[in-house]
């Protein structure tokens, strides 16, 4: 799906939801959830080309394989964080969607312990004694 099929989805959905709002509030949501999702996985051919190329950049350059996953997992918790909380606050649930953020933001720093630890004793290593 191209970019103007996307934006053509999202104004149908946007003036179906403005409709519904009004009549069935519960339908507005849910008709933003599922095209929120349409979108997504139509998505999803693009993101797997993408994360393709970054491995075969990775192995071609002898990157650890295991720092480009835990990069991807991370892009990956920012992206989900970010669709939750948006599909959450589009309830009118702002309280929730921060708290969706925050766990987004601990996970990722979770994720990157590793590769922060990574660099700084590399940078300890390359410091003079």
């Amino acid at each position: 799906m191209d970019m103007i099929q996307i934006v053509g989805l999202g104004m149908l959905a946007a003036v179906l939801t403005l409709i519904l709002k009004e009549h069935k509030p519960l339908f507005a949501f849910l008709l933003a959830l599922v095209v929120g999702v349409i979108i997504f996985l139509f998505l999803l051919d693009q993101i797997s080309s993408i994360v393709r190329v970054l491995e075969r950049l990775a192995e071609q350059t002898s990157i650890n394989l295991v720092f480009l996953k835990t990069v991807l997992k991370i892009i990956g918790i920012a992206y989900i964080a970010e669709f939750g909380a948006q599909i959450v606050r589009d309830a009118g649930l702002d309280s929730v969607a921060a708290k969706i953020e925050l766990a987004g933001k601990v996970l990722i720093m979770v994720m990157a312990i590793p590769i922060i630890t990574v660099i700084i004793e590399t940078v300890v290593k390359l410091l003079p004694v």
